[in-house]
């Protein structure tokens, strides 16, 4: 479960974004209405992605021009394997992220795949490692299989929305 699915849990809707055994199926921005002048924007999956490097490569000025050339932005929610956060290709996109002046949420997905011991030790250093890196963001736990974190996440994307 990963990106189209916590899309899906988040708006409430089973089959809003279409999801795939293979990483890596969103090669274009896609969006999503979500009603009273809101609109989620799925990008390009950068991490484990079964596409051709050259593509990859491409999605850096995509992803990178989105986010930095979109002034209606109002938040952005990054999505982090919880079993592995903060890998070199999330922290990449947290530096897209540096000069953009929006509301931040990391969400710790595959939360259910953890015991509670490392659900609470993966939580509270990635906090850590964000708050030394002066990366301002919200973060939690998140399962789109178990809905843990979905109503939280929902309310605060929904607080900043109304802002």
């Amino acid at each position: 479960m990963g990106k189209s699915s916590a899309i899906n849990a988040l708006a409430g809707r089973k089959r809003l974004a279409f999801f795939s055994k293979t990483p890596g199926r969103t090669q274009t921005i896609n969006f999503y209405d979500l009603g009273n002048k809101a609109r989620l924007a799925d990008l390009p999956g950068y991490g484990y992605a079964s596409a051709p490097h050259t593509l990859r490569a491409s999605w850096d000025a995509l992803i990178g021009g989105y986010l930095t050339g979109r002034r209606s932005l109002a938040a952005v929610a990054v999505l982090m394997d919880a079993r592995h956060p903060l890998t070199a290709n999330d922290r990449h996109f947290l530096e897209w992220l540096r000069p953009v002046q929006v509301s931040r949420l990391v969400l710790l997905s595959k939360a259910d795949k953890l015991t509670r011991a490392e659900r609470a030790k993966t939580l509270a250093s990635t906090r850590a490692a964000l708050d030394a890196a002066a990366t301002s963001s919200e973060v939690m736990l998140f399962s789109s299989k178990s809905d843990e974190g979905v109503e939280q996440a929902r309310g605060l994307l929904e607080q900043w929305l109304r802002k």
